[in-house]
């Protein structure tokens, strides 16, 4: 087991100061690269030109196009998408008392994966010449969501974090065995677009997903804060929460709940995004110098936004116009977070 997380979570007033800070450039940071990933493209715009169609959309009908229906849908979608993959993350982590440990090691994008596999791989066996996106959002929904109530089941029934987690990564490999049996027998007009799919991206997205994102992930974020003081007790022990008046069992079960709710989300409609969950909880912890879920919570949202809308604007302007895949990107962050912990020796296999 790697067990390297503190095991305090104690905040006191003058501590306090420097989280404040932290807060406040983050979200300077967030909103200056929301403003970049809408001006900085194919086609580039000035402040006042998007001044104008935010004001005017209807006066500058194709600069106004462009921004409305894909430059703000997809900046929106980056940092929602990197803040809830990097609080999954925590809470995982957390839960495990491993600091090596993302959103997807459970098995969640492999669900996903298998059931888009099927979709996509499939249609045109099945008579179906146009696949609608909603079937592809809809099957990784069926398929994140089937892993996870698998995963819960397990739970309930035992009391290792270590034996959850094998059965997580069991889970992950059934599934990308299936994937690749499917995609070995698949038409070779339906491979390219599922193996796209399959790199992460938040390029398409319309304003109905985002609202769904946003309405369903902000309630899981709200219940997620609300579960602070336990989450910090159960840094101390399973033992010392239980002491504190903590249902150890429900408790496990509404974490993974929680996380797979919000990585699910996310790979439905943007595929697997690698390392964001993994990497980003640890920078929160160097960065506000504490363990105090109370901070750490919204902490991560506002890094997670900023660490994912920076590699989305890179696999965009990198090779431009080429288009680099996302989960590409972000393994570059996220790899050398990992190695580095190892080479530190915060962490002991």
């Amino acid at each position: 087991m790697i067990d390297a997380l503190p095991t305090t979570a104690i905040t006191t007033p003058i501590a306090l100061r420097r989280p404040a800070i932290v807060f406040v450039t983050l979200a300077g940071l967030t909103l200056a690269f929301i403003l970049l990933n809408i001006a900085i493209g194919s086609v580039s715009f000035s402040p006042s030109e998007i001044w104008q169609a935010v004001v005017h959309p209807k006066t500058t009908a194709t600069t106004g196009e462009i921004i409305w229906k894909i430059r703000i849908p997809r900046a929106i979608a980056a940092v929602l998408g990197g803040a809830y993959l990097a609080v999954s993350g925590l809470l995982l982590q957390v839960y495990f008392r491993n600091p090596i440990v993302g959103p997807f090691v459970l098995g969640i994008s492999s669900g996903a994966t298998l059931m888009v596999s099927f979709v996509m791989l499939t249609s045109l066996t099945l008579g179906m010449t146009v696949l609608s996106p909603f079937m592809t959002t809809i099957a990784a929904f069926v398929g994140a969501y089937g892993v996870m109530m698998i995963v819960v089941a397990v739970a309930s029934r035992v009391r290792s974090g270590i034996t959850l987690l094998i059965v997580g990564l069991m889970m992950g490999y059934l599934c990308g065995a299936a994937t690749a049996v499917l995609t070995a027998l698949a038409e070779k007009e339906r491979i390219k677009g599922f193996v796209l799919w399959q790199l992460g991206s938040f390029s398409g997205f319309k304003w109905s997903e985002i609202s769904v994102l946003m309405i369903f992930g902000g309630v899981v974020l709200v219940a997620i804060y609300l579960l602070s003081k336990p989450l910090n007790a159960l840094l101390l022990g399973e033992s010392y929460a239980a002491s504190m008046g903590v249902n150890i069992r429900r408790f496990r079960i509404l974490i993974l709940f929680c996380a797979c709710a919000l990585a699910g989300m996310i790979t439905s409609v943007a595929g697997p995004v690698a390392f964001i969950g993994l990497a980003v909880p640890h920078m929160a912890r160097l960065i506000f110098q504490t363990s105090d879920n109370r901070l750490l919570i919204p902490g991560v949202c506002l890094l997670g936004a900023v660490v994912t809308s920076l590699c989305d604007l890179i696999a965009r302007m990198l090779l431009s116009p080429v288009e680099l895949p996302l989960s590409a990107i972000t393994a570059f962050f996220g790899a050398p977070i990992v190695i580095g912990l190892l080479l530190k020796r915060r962490v002991e296999m």
